[in-house]
């Protein structure tokens, strides 16, 4: 997404914005548009979009799309790119995140990702493709890293949507407890359910479950409508108790209209890289396994539940 630097006069909260992502089929109904925010207080290790962890810019450097060319070195005016023994490589302490070497890469192998974005400039982005919402039944995902961490922003995104007639999809942890507040913006959240147990939770993404948990009963309580999203990463959560565990808050809980099972998948690692990160690489899982947890799914829920 293009920076969006706020215009004079403008009294709504900016936001930190890592991606805009058109004609999405995987974040909610119909056709979507879907605004990953930066910035999420999670630390999932096996998690999907490592370069929206950081609140912050960061500098991406994908080495597999670098043909070496030099041209990063003589646009950094810091030394921060250097070609050593045929390897492109990067000083990250002394970047600034000025952008040149991203403006004259002839390979698209770096990118700052990152930018800053009001509300009302992110609506005009997402308006853009309004006809194909129209007739897709589709609309707008705030997703992320997580938009509850830019809580004002995002209920300031979410109503300008809603004031334009935008159906709108939160893809979301349920971190930070404030996730209620936004029944009346929100037309289906998508929550994310990492682990059933508070225990695993808490050592697999660094955050305690149970005030997750609180903020879903209160969205319940307050006629809030719900998909389930659970992320599934073999010998992390695959667990039949885990997926028994699922049904029985799909089924506990009317406000969960169903339930997406999301294979873990290995994209996460080129970016972790392309950031200079370690990040634990898990296999995928094979149909089988795949059948047969879907089965314990459903033996505890009438709710719809399948594979995304």
């Amino acid at each position: 997404m293009d920076t969006c630097a706020a215009p004079a006069g403008e009294d709504l909260p900016a936001g930190r914005i890592a991606h805009l992502q058109r004609f999405s089929t995987a974040n909610g109904p119909g056709l979507r548009s879907t605004l990953f925010l930066k910035g999420c207080p999670l630390r999932c290790l096996w998690c999907h979009n490592p370069e929206m962890q950081a609140f912050g810019a960061e500098l991406m450097v994908y080495q597999a799309q670098c043909a070496l060319c030099g041209a990063c070195v003589q646009a950094c005016p810091n030394g921060v790119h250097a070609l050593e023994g045929g390897v492109h490589t990067v000083d990250r302490r002394g970047c600034r995140l000025c952008g040149r070497c991203q403006a004259l890469c002839p390979g698209g192998a770096i990118e700052l990702v990152g930018q800053s974005c009001t509300p009302r400039q992110a609506l005009e982005r997402l308006l853009r493709d309004r006809p194909f919402y129209a007739t897709s039944g589709g609309g707008v995902t705030l997703s992320g890293g997580e938009p509850l961490a830019q809580f004002d922003f995002t209920r300031a995104l979410l109503t300008l949507c809603g004031q334009a007639g935008l159906h709108r999809c939160l893809d979301t942890s349920g971190w930070g407890g404030r996730a209620p507040e936004l029944v009346g913006l929100v037309d289906l959240f998508l929550w994310d359910v990492k682990e059933t147990d508070p225990q695993r939770h808490l050592r697999f993404t660094g955050v305690a479950l149970e005030p997750i948990l609180e903020s879903l009963e209160r969205i319940d309580a307050l006629g809030g409508r719900v998909r389930l999203r659970c992320p599934i990463v073999p010998g992390v959560n695959d667990r039949p108790a885990h997926l028994e565990a699922l049904g029985d808050l799909a089924q506990r809980l009317a406000c969960v209209e169903a339930v997406d099972l999301v294979p873990y998948h290995s994209l996460g690692l080129a970016k972790a890289r392309a950031l200079g990160l370690e990040q634990p690489a898990y296999p995928a899982l094979h149909a089988q396994a795949k059948a047969a947890l879907l089965e314990r799914l459903r033996a505890r829920t009438r709710k719809p539940a399948a594979w995304l």
